[in-house]
Formats: C-alpha cells, sequence, structure tokens
C-alpha cells in the first residue's frame, strides 16, 4: 500500500491526531493545578501532560512567595492569583470555577508537586469520555506499593485505616478518598455544593463524599505516585486534622443518610454551586 492511499484512509480522529488537534470525542479537556510554592516542580509536572489532548491548562496560584507564577507565565499556562492565602480548598473552588468558565466538558486535577504521573491524564479523561464514570481517581494504593514510592509509613497506614473507615459508613468501595489526581465531568462541578465545603485540605473529601451522596458513578485508575524533598506534602500535625475531618465527614454523611442530621454539605440549592449554568461561557470547539 503506498502513502498516498493510506493517506486517504485515516480516519478524521487520526488527521485530528497527526495534527496535535485532538479532543477527545469532542469534549474540552481542561488541566487545573492548585499551587502553592510550586516553582521546584512545576516545569517537570508542566512537560509531562499530554499536551495533545488538552486543551488548555490552568494555575491558580494561593499567594506563593516563590517564582511559581513567574514560572506558570513562562510556559503559557492560564493564571490566576489569590492576593492572600486562602487555602487549599479555596484554590480549587478557583480552579473549578475558571475551568467551567472557559467552557470545560472535562476538567482534572493535577498537583504540579509531581508525585502524580501526568501521562495518565489521557487514560482518566477517556474513562470519563466512556459514559460509564462521572468521577475518576488516580489511586496510589492499586499500584505496586505506596511505600516503595517514598510514601511516609504513618500516611500509608492512615490512608487504609480512613479508607476502611469511609467505604463503611458511605457503603462504598473505593481503594482511596485521599489521591490529589481526579478527572471530573462538567456536571459534577456543576452540580456539587462545593460552596459548603472547608477551604482546607478536607475539601478533596468533602467532594468525594459529597459525589457518592449525589449518585455520581466513581471509578479508578492505578497510579504511581513520588515523594521526594521538592514535592508537597502536609505535616504530621496538619495530617492528624485531616484525618479528623475525614471521620467526622463520613458521620455526617451516615447521619444524613439515616434523617438524623440535615446538613448543606449534601444541599441540592443552587447557591452552593460554584456557579449557575447560566452564568458561564459554554462554549466548545
Amino acid at each position: 500500500m503506498n502513502s498516498a492511499n493510506a493517506s486517504s484512509r485515516l480516519t478524521v480522529q487520526e488527521k485530528q491526531w497527526a495534527g496535535g488537534l485532538l479532543m477527545i470525542q469532542g469534549k474540552k479537556v481542561v488541566v487545573v493545578m492548585p499551587a502553592y510554592r510550586a516553582e521546584k516542580t512545576l516545569e517537570h509536572t508542566y512537560r509531562e501532560i499530554p499536551h495533545d489532548f488538552v486543551d488548555a491548562v490552568i494555575l491558580v496560584d494561593d499567594a506563593s512567595d516563590d517564582q511559581t507564577v513567574a514560572t506558570a507565565q513562562r510556559l503559557g499556562l492560564k493564571v490566576f492569583i489569590h492576593k492572600k492565602n486562602l487555602g487549599y480548598g479555596a484554590n480549587q473552588k478557583t480552579c473549578y470555577r475558571e475551568a467551567l468558565r472557559i467552557g470545560a466538558d472535562i476538567v482534572i486535577m493535577l498537583h504540579p508537586d509531581y508525585q502524580y504521573d501526568p501521562r495518565l491524564i489521557t487514560a482518566m479523561a477517556a474513562m470519563i469520555v466512556s459514559g460509564i464514570y462521572d468521577v475518576v481517581l488516580g489511586s496510589r494504593i492499586l499500584c505496586n506499593s505506596p511505600l516503595q514510592g517514598g510514601m511516609p509509613l504513618y500516611k500509608y497506614i492512615s490512608n487504609r485505616f480512613l479508607t476502611f473507615f469511609q467505604n463503611l459508613l458511605l457503603g462504598a468501595k473505593i481503594s482511596e478518598y485521599h489521591t490529589g489526581f481526579r478527572a471530573f465531568t462538567r456536571k459534577v462541578l456543576e452540580e456539587l455544593p462545593l460552596l459548603a465545603n472547608s477551604d482546607d485540605f478536607i475539601f478533596d473529601n468533602q467532594m468525594l463524599t459529597q459525589a457518592i451522596a449525589f449518585d455520581f458513578r466513581v471509578g479508578e485508575i492505578s497510579c504511581p505516585t513520588k515523594y521526594f524533598p521538592e514535592a508537597s506534602s502536609i505535616n504530621f500535625r496538619r495530617s492528624a486534622i485531616y484525618g479528623i475531618g475525614v471521620i467526622i465527614t463520613s458521620l455526617r454523611y451516615r447521619f444524613w443518610k439515616w434523617r438524623l442530621i440535615e446538613t448543606s454539605l449534601f444541599e441540592r440549592r443552587g447557591t452552593l454551586r460554584l456557579t449557575k449554568k447560566d452564568d458561564l461561557e459554554t462554549t466548545t470547539r
């Protein structure tokens, strides 16, 4: 078969691949990075993002006192800056709000500290596009062993205990609730009452608990992890506070499910959503 015939038999999708213009089944994929003091790892993380499959990368800087913003601007990211440090949860709220504003269909949250492998973005987006899942988690536990990647032993033990506890109270079967590598459909981000959530680290756990409460389908993919000095990691004290928050969130869910309490965490009020649908730009490409 000559090259002319081969070229004529390429599908439209294959031609888009060749031109680097692929959007996965017409969906706009946006990667968001909640950043704080990420200057040493940001570029390495960004370089490994599969840009042929990603339409935009947004970085929200939470008042870093290093060169995170300058590095992001040099790399050409869409940068949003908090004038003061508002917290990890508040950072994510800005990330998702801005991703929705530019018309994202799939939003992938990736920490810029290079703990997670950005090359899995394509697989995670494809799992969303399949229509089987609304949320996809990059699980460190499904990999061989996060301990081999450098996860501290106390973090591993607490991860396993908290995951067991939360699966028990939520009636779910997830390998871990604590990963910082996640993919969401637009619908998830529009419908969850994210403004009811904390501005601190427990935001992640509250969000995933909400997704389960709202019957969104959660899938997982094995993701190796790397722990090293430049990678961000909360200390033992903050980890303990986070663990208590996980227990409280799980109990709130169970009591809400039994109709013993009412809580804004699981309300469907529009005022608790990041933004109303009719307030968004819904441009597609």
